[in-house]
């Protein structure tokens, strides 16, 4: 068992093969996602490649009222609201080792097209330009179990490696 809860982000993107309705995101459609946002269901939202993601409030103050801690994965625009709304939030920017390597990873995919990945490689430029401002701690994506340990250490899970 995880000693923190996974926020479940609510997107408007279709479920990428394997991903799972609850687990991976709760997907909705765009009339349910806006009707979310405009009761102020959620902590945070932006679009990103024209769908939308957002936290539902749910998500975090449903476990913070049970103590417990909540990790989330948003991008960069949630990432400030999260910090305005939660100042002792605890920001880790994950970074790929390169925008090449980025590169690498989008096409091995295989479900991302020439136009997207060269979109994505742009603002991943751009967060990575603007991280240093935000977010606390880096971490190098280059082998995803040290970078996982690394993030475990930052959150005192397990002894810090390094």
């Amino acid at each position: 068992m995880m000693p923190f809860h996974f926020s479940v982000s609510m997107t408007t993107r279709a479920p990428r093969p394997g991903e799972v309705d609850g687990i991976d995101y709760s997907f909705v459609d765009r009339a349910r996602f806006l009707r979310a946002r405009a009761a102020g269901e959620l902590v945070e939202w932006a679009e990103y490649g024209g769908n939308l993601y957002g936290t539902p409030v749910a998500e975090v103050a449903g476990p913070r009222r049970r103590g417990e801690d909540v990790l989330l994965d948003v991008e960069m625009v949630g990432a400030r609201n999260i910090k305005a709304a939660y100042p002792e939030a605890i920001m880790i920017f994950v970074a790929p080792p390169s925008l090449e390597d980025l590169e690498r990873r989008l096409r091995r995919r295989g479900d991302t097209s020439d136009a997207d990945i060269a979109r994505r490689l742009g603002v991943a430029r751009d967060q990575i330009a603007v991280a240093e401002t935000l977010f606390e701690h880096r971490v190098v994506n280059d082998d995803l179990n040290a970078a996982v340990r690394r993030v475990a250490g930052i959150l005192g899970i397990v002894p810090d490696p390094r």
